[in-house]
């Protein structure tokens, strides 16, 4: 008898293998919306990276050593001497941004089609808690290589926990297992990113996607007045989404293997804490944080940026019991729309502002000094109230 005949009576005698049969059935061939297209396949993606992510970060744990006198050394081992070390290394560096990139994709998806509205409030907030931990991924996976960018990046985000209210002093030093960024830093965020992390993103993404599968994707029509798709109209998950998804699946993994190899990440140097390397920027998901931080000074200034810049998340969570209106296609809903547009430029504005900041640049053949603010002073002129050479 054939392995597989074998394999049928054997699950067959235990489990019953029609409702599985049934269930598999009903998910794979399910209908979707008919305006199910290019742009659904986001969080697809998101999960294709977060597996890349897994797997690749498991062989970087065969060899990786999270102690400061081993860490940086063991970077240097993978990319120079481990088969395919130097490939995997890049893969896991870039699958980060990536990952987080599609996560913002599919959010802003979900937004401007107001598929946060009942019933799915809760995949939203789901959904909300995954982008969080993502770009928590990020930052605690940053320090790891424990190289000089690396070591001061982390020196200025966890000197930003100073700034929470009540809690402040006390959290900075939670963080960072004492005063300064030290060994013990290196072995919390490495607990962090390698067991809390993934599990607590393993759950979260399995009860996002259940949600998901109860609701079905989101119509345009009204809250409430959603009906199901009839077969006749709906698109079949599969073969037809799911083919979408394998397309762009290859094209993403082409994407990742050539920035990989094209355009590698810098091992750098290793961590000193006598030297403090100049003009220090976190990665592009935290430049509008870091660029909104920059102005509110003084102590109650400081606390009122850090509020600013936990609002937008609040407000996120929030989103789906904010918004009261039974409408969801775009053009029937301007303020929420509008509201988006704005957060969503503003995000932009201040990214581009603190990748520009303590930078010189050439503009329309002029040489321009942008300031730690993002205000542009042209070189070589002399200050407006400076005294001339005439007197």
């Amino acid at each position: 008898m054939p392995e597989s005949g074998r394999l049928q009576r054997f699950f067959s005698a235990r489990f019953d293998m029609g409702a599985v049969r049934t269930f598999l059935d009903k998910q794979l061939h399910k209908r979707l919306p008919p305006h199910t297209g290019w742009l659904h396949v986001f969080g697809s993606l998101s999960l294709l990276l977060f597996i890349s992510q897994t797997i690749t970060g498991i062989l970087l744990l065969v060899y990786y050593r999270p102690t400061p006198e081993a860490a940086h050394s063991s970077i240097k081992y993978i990319t120079a001497q481990v088969n395919f070390g130097w490939l995997y290394r890049q893969v896991h560096a870039w699958g980060a941004s990536l990952m987080i990139l599609f996560v913002v994709l599919h959010m802003i998806r979900t937004y401007f089609s107001g598929a946060y509205k009942r019933p799915r409030e809760l995949t939203w907030v789901t959904g909300v808690l995954l982008f969080i931990l993502t770009i928590t991924f990020g930052f605690t996976g940053y320090l790891l290589p424990w190289n000089q960018i690396a070591y001061w990046a982390t020196t200025v985000g966890t000197e930003s926990a100073n700034k929470v209210p009540l809690i402040g002093g006390w959290l900075r030093y939670f963080l960072r297992g004492g005063e300064a960024v030290t060994g013990e830093t290196l072995s919390r965020f490495f607990v962090v990113h390698v067991i809390i992390l993934p599990w607590a993103v393993t759950g979260l993404i399995a009860l996002h996607l259940v949600l998901m599968r109860l609701n079905n994707l989101a119509t345009f029509e009204r809250v409430g007045e959603e009906k199901p798709t009839p077969p006749q109209a709906g698109i079949p998950f599969f073969p037809v989404h799911v083919a979408k998804e394998g397309v762009v699946a290859v094209l993403l993994i082409a994407v990742l293997v050539t920035l990989s190899v094209v355009a590698p990440w810098e091992i750098g140097e290793p961590a000193n804490a006598l030297s403090t390397p100049e003009h220090i920027k976190p990665e592009w998901y935290f430049l509008p944080s870091y660029q909104l931080l920059k102005y509110f000074e003084g102590p109650w200034g400081a606390v009122v940026g850090v509020i600013a810049c936990s609002f937008p998340f609040l407000i996120l969570i929030l989103w789906p019991f904010l918004d009261f209106g039974k409408e969801r296609h775009p053009r029937k809903r301007p303020w929420a729309v509008g509201f988006g547009l704005v957060g969503l430029f503003g995000a932009l504005f201040l990214g581009i502002l603190g990748h520009l900041s303590e930078t010189d640049m050439t503009l329309f053949g002029r040489r321009y000094h942008i300031d730690l603010l993002g205000w542009p002073h042209a070189l070589g002129e002399p200050p407006k109230d400076a005294p001339s050479a005439e007197h």
